[in-house]
């Protein structure tokens, strides 16, 4: 008997994919790149060294890097959780988690702004400023980006095979030991991949930090917020400069990333 393939062949297959995946981001980030290629080598190193743009280069990949380490820490307990104990409860926080997914960012911003503020229900008991600076921006992109990290882990971690941790128990392990040679290993590569996505996304986040950021220049400026600066300027070209930069940077983490992996796959054969 023939076999009847549900999916057409290879070649057509292939096809249809690149055909769908250069129209909706190959072809628009060539013309990213493409665009911003106007812009002269003069105004490229002039926009490029501006105390404007490094500052707020800087504002964006400390917060995004502080809020990805804290998921990293925070996402693999609520994984841990989440797989290897029944509560009550659980698919209710099961569901918030992806709640950042769907809910629009910027409803999350000016919540956590109203909350967050010197006046708000939970600034007003702190004694430096949580809205309006570094930390809002940090606790913001810690909401959006949580997801990212909790939903890498977790298939991982529950397709972990328990029969491993029992033959660590009966070797002598105690839990610590056990978690530390025999579970983190294995759901490494998907916790780095987490991480990174997560410093990703917080690069580029913009909906949920423009109202708790302020928007202060050299203070709280973030990259997206210069884009749209650049925008309301009209400036067409340097706005597509500052969008090719961050299309760069998140190459770069995602390249990394991979690249790790691959390393990590060959070590661990």
């Amino acid at each position: 008997m023939s076999q009847t393939r549900i999916i057409p062949g290879f070649n057509l297959t292939l096809g249809y994919s690149m055909t769908f995946l250069s129209i909706v981001v190959l072809i628009p980030l060539a013309g990213l790149f493409i665009f911003s290629a106007q812009i002269s080598a003069e105004q490229l190193w002039k926009l490029l060294t501006s105390r404007q743009l490094l500052l707020a280069l800087w504002v964006s990949l400390k917060t995004a890097f502080g809020a990805a380490i804290m998921n990293s820490l925070i996402g693999l307990l609520l994984a841990w959780v989440l797989v290897r104990y029944q509560f009550w409860g659980k698919r209710w926080i099961d569901t918030f988690i992806d709640m950042p997914f769907a809910l629009p960012t910027a409803v999350a911003g000016i919540a956590l702004t109203t909350i967050y503020s010197p006046n708000g229900a939970i600034g007003q008991f702190f004694s430096f400023p949580i809205a309006y600076s570094a930390i809002g921006i940090s606790l913001a992109l810690l909401f959006v980006t949580l997801p990212f990290v909790v939903r890498t882990i977790q298939p991982v971690l529950a397709d972990l095979p328990k029969e491993t941790e029992e033959a660590a128990y009966i070797l002598g392990a105690n839990p610590w030991q056990t978690f530390r040679y025999v579970i983190f290993p294995a759901i490494m590569p998907a916790w780095i991949t987490g991480f990174t996505l997560a410093f990703a996304r917080g690069v580029g986040e913009y909906g949920s930090v423009v109202f708790i950021s302020g928007n202060l220049p050299f203070k709280t400026e973030i990259l997206p917020l210069l884009i749209v600066a650049k925008l309301d300027q009209y400036d067409y070209v340097g706005a597509a400069t500052i969008g090719v930069l961050m299309l760069v940077i998140s190459f770069i983490l995602i390249f990394s990333i991979n690249q790790i992996q691959r390393h990590y796959a060959q070590r661990t054969k």
